[in-house]
């Protein structure tokens, strides 16, 4: 299976020049699964509750979804996609998987950061595993990376590779992945944007290195910090489902989460 990650830099609110930007690329692409950044086609730095409803789509009937769809099907791959979205009366920082058959599913990201709590309502559905046909997919958001209990729910519940689209700031994320890989025997695409917005007293940069981390924690490979690029590697989905670390050790069946869940709350009880 071929996966890959497009890291953009895009205008900020310029939605149509941002989605047919990525459109083109993807069509230059030879990957059953592309993912790109976290609020790919509007940009970051929202200003007003206003400004993000203008620019946030309903899912899946906005133009952006649709596009996608479009050329999902004319290359038979899979996207998952970053997006401002707009249900009755509420934003959401929202993720899309599309395929060749249309559009598959959403993920609504829970663990918003800083001034995203401003903006956007924080999702509170169950995460979902979508079956793909050559690997089982899971989704998650940018600042999502920093509670493990994300990718390790994920991985409980089937993923090979968890989909990441981020506007990464913060410096940590890209080591961490490694981490987060290693501890879950998991695949990750993390596609992250580059660029700089100041639309308020506060400037933001991000810090570009998307990434594609295998199941032992191999940097397969890491973009730069600030050049858009895309970048497509070759897996084998079925190594995420070898949970064997030693002949006596599987990373999963090992758990002792019950001890010590029950132990952290008889510590709050006798506190």
């Amino acid at each position: 299976m071929r996966i890959g990650f497009i890291q953009t830099f895009p205008v900020f609110g310029e939605k149509k020049e941002n989605t047919d930007a990525a459109v083109q690329k993807i069509k230059l692409m030879d990957a059953d699964l592309v993912v790109l950044p976290e609020l790919f086609n509007t940009g970051y730095q929202f200003t007003s509750k206003e400004e993000t409803f203008a620019l946030s789509e309903p899912i899946p009937e906005g133009e952006t979804t649709r596009k996608l769809i479009r050329v999902s099907k004319e290359k038979n791959v899979y996207i998952v996609a970053g997006l401002a979205e707009r249900e009755n009366g509420r934003c959401y920082n929202s993720a899309i998987l599309v395929g060749p058959m249309g559009f598959i599913g959403r993920y609504r990201k829970m663990h918003l950061f800083y001034n995203e709590k401003e903006w956007f309502g924080a999702g509170n559905a169950e995460l979902a595993v979508f079956d793909i046909g050559k690997a089982r997919i899971g989704i998650m958001i940018c600042f999502d990376w920093f509670f493990p209990e994300v990718a390790r729910y994920l991985a409980l519940k089937g993923a090979d590779v968890i989909c990441h689209p981020a506007n990464l700031v913060l410096p940590y994320c890209p080591q961490a992945m490694i981490t987060r890989c290693i501890e879950n025997r998991v695949f990750a695409v993390t596609s992250n944007r580059i660029g700089t917005e100041k639309r308020s007293d506060e400037e933001l940069t991000f810090i570009g290195t998307s990434q594609i981390t295998g199941t032992k924690g191999e940097i397969l490979c890491r973009a730069s910090a600030d050049r858009e690029e895309e970048r497509v590697v070759e897996i084998d989905p079925l190594r995420a489902r070898d949970k064997q670390i030693t002949p006596k050790n599987h990373l999963l069946l090992d758990r002792k989460f019950e001890i010590v869940f029950q132990n952290t709350i008889s510590d709050k009880i006798s506190k």
